[in-house]
């Protein structure tokens, strides 16, 4: 194979902690997986610890913000939000890389935390409001990714969604009359592309309405 390098050692990392966890990645695993000695790999990654970093890192490099980026802050914020849960969705093991991982040692998520605390304090908020939105959009891009609307699929046989909707069904429409309307896609669920647009769209109307709220306050 050719020049062994860091990101390589990380994509693999991703690959087998996607498909079998965490606690299978291991510098020895890797290096026979890669086909060198695991020296090779410590030359990149001296401990498990930094390994960790060095996943994180590649996962975020995609989405990661450009030097000076102008855009309105609405936008910013859209593409931060978007690419975290598309950058989650991608790699089961994702999460767990984020809440093991020392942010401090990886450049591209002190870039986006970095992007996200600012965007806030040019929306109008302030220091402490700015650091809330920041974990707002990183627990609300977790929770929208791990959405049951991308993972029912196969978990239900049809005999078992059809005895739901029918129960939902049979309620008294004249006491409960909302949820018979709505028996099939409280059953079903939400088209998995609507749910996403519309978890993003709901958690930055919110941001976007304070931001309002508070330049109308000021003025």
């Amino acid at each position: 194979m050719g020049k062994l390098t860091a990101q390589a050692i990380a994509a693999r990392a991703l690959e087998i902690g996607d498909a079998e966890g965490l606690d299978a990645v291991t510098i020895r695993r890797l290096a026979t997986e890669l086909g060198v000695t695991p020296m090779a790999l410590y030359w990149h990654f001296k401990n498990k610890d930094q390994l960790l970093a060095g996943m994180a890192d590649h996962l975020i490099a995609g989405f990661a913000p450009k030097p000076a980026d102008r855009r309105p802050w609405q936008e910013q914020l859209r593409d931060l939000m978007v690419g975290l849960i598309r950058t989650l969705r991608a790699h089961p093991c994702a999460r767990s890389v984020i809440e093991q991982v020392d942010v401090i040692t990886v450049p591209n998520f002190l870039a986006i935390w970095n992007q996200a605390l600012g965007v806030g304090r040019d929306a109008g908020f302030n220091r402490d409001e700015s650091c809330l939105i920041s974990r707002y959009l990183l627990n609300s891009a977790i929770a929208i990714a791990d959405a049951p609307a991308h993972h029912r699929a196969g978990r239900e046989n049809a005999s078992a969604v059809r005895a739901k909707l029918i129960g939902l069904q049979s309620v008294p429409p004249e006491t409960y009359p909302h949820i018979v309307e709505m028996a099939v896609p409280l059953v079903e669920g939400p088209d998995p592309e609507l749910y996403d647009t519309f978890g993003v769209d709901l958690v930055l109307a919110g941001i976007e309405t304070l931001a309002c709220r508070r330049l109308g306050s000021s003025s």
